[in-house]
């Protein structure tokens, strides 16, 4: 009941982390519209979590590409007519786009991985802001990765548009933190989904040996529970998160639970959130 009477849209909702997001919104009695380009699966999703509300919350399913920005108006649109109102964003739609050397890969693939997952965020934001502003309140959830805190080599465009998408968290977090809406970025851990499949796929030869390695032992030992990040997701979308903000938080590693009782430390310091490092905070004497 975390998140009873609540609206709720999720992007790329039709398989994997957004799908199993979509259950555990479900299942804490949000209302809950589901977003992708695969109408087919999105079909498939709805009906599942249809079934699985039982009546007790509403869920619709609008195919969109969230890249497009009439798809995302109509989107939005859609979700605010149906629902009569819009409490919570959850940006998960994303690709890890053309794997290789930087220099190597499909120019025209790079730049369609940047639109999907950095426009793709942008676009869902910026259509929704002005109904969370008029509320007054509002959560708001981009779903980051390890291309965010760290160098992905062999997949720039996956890694680049990670960055982006936190650094705008952070940002617009401060332009509507006085209207009572809550930003934050969630990092969910090594997935076992169909991203990691890609990665199988396509090679160390393509992907780099250590990734590859990694990657090889996360599937084999399950990766991290899909149900760490979309509890933490419940969490942010939830009242108990209010006034935590600008910030990017791992589901794997961080004590989000008890973040609530260190409101005062994360409002006033960069805790959780991408900062340079200068030469003494790695006990260097110079710089």
């Amino acid at each position: 009941m975390k998140l009873f009477n609540k609206k709720a849209l999720i992007t790329g909702s039709n398989q994997g982390f957004g799908l199993a997001a979509a259950r555990t919104f479900v299942d804490s009695r949000a209302d809950v519209a589901l977003c992708a380009r695969d109408e087919k699966k999105l079909i498939e999703a709805v009906d599942e979590l249809t079934a699985r509300a039982s009546g007790k919350t509403k869920v619709l399913a609008v195919p969109a590409d969230v890249s497009s920005r009439d798809d995302v108006r109509r989107l939005v649109s859609t979700v605010l007519k149906e629902f009569g109102g819009l409490d919570i964003l959850l940006c998960n739609a994303g690709i890890y786009g053309p794997k290789g050397p930087f220099d190597d890969v499909n120019w025209d693939e790079w730049a369609r991985a940047i639109e999907i997952n950095l426009m793709g965020t942008v676009l869902p934001c910026l259509e929704v802001l002005p109904e969370l502003k008029k509320q007054g309140q509002g959560k708001i959830i981009i779903m980051s990765g390890g291309g965010a805190t760290k160098p992905m080599p062999y997949l720039s465009a996956y890694a680049t548009s990670k960055a982006a998408v936190v650094r705008f968290a952070e940002t617009i977090a401060e332009e509507v933190r006085q209207y009572g809406i809550d930003v934050n970025a969630v990092a969910p851990g090594a997935l076992n989904t169909r991203l990691l499949d890609e990665v199988l796929a396509a090679g160390p030869a393509r992907v780099g040996q250590e990734f590859y390695d990694q990657m090889v032992k996360v599937k084999a030992q399950g990766g991290t529970p899909l149900e760490a990040g979309t509890s933490l997701c419940v969490f942010l979308a939830s009242s108990r998160s209010d006034g935590i903000t600008g910030k990017l938080i791992s589901a794997a590693w961080d004590p989000w639970n008890e973040l609530p009782d260190h409101l005062d430390d994360l409002k006033n310091t960069d805790i959780y959130t991408l900062r340079r490092i200068i030469p003494r905070e790695r006990g260097k004497d110079w710089g």
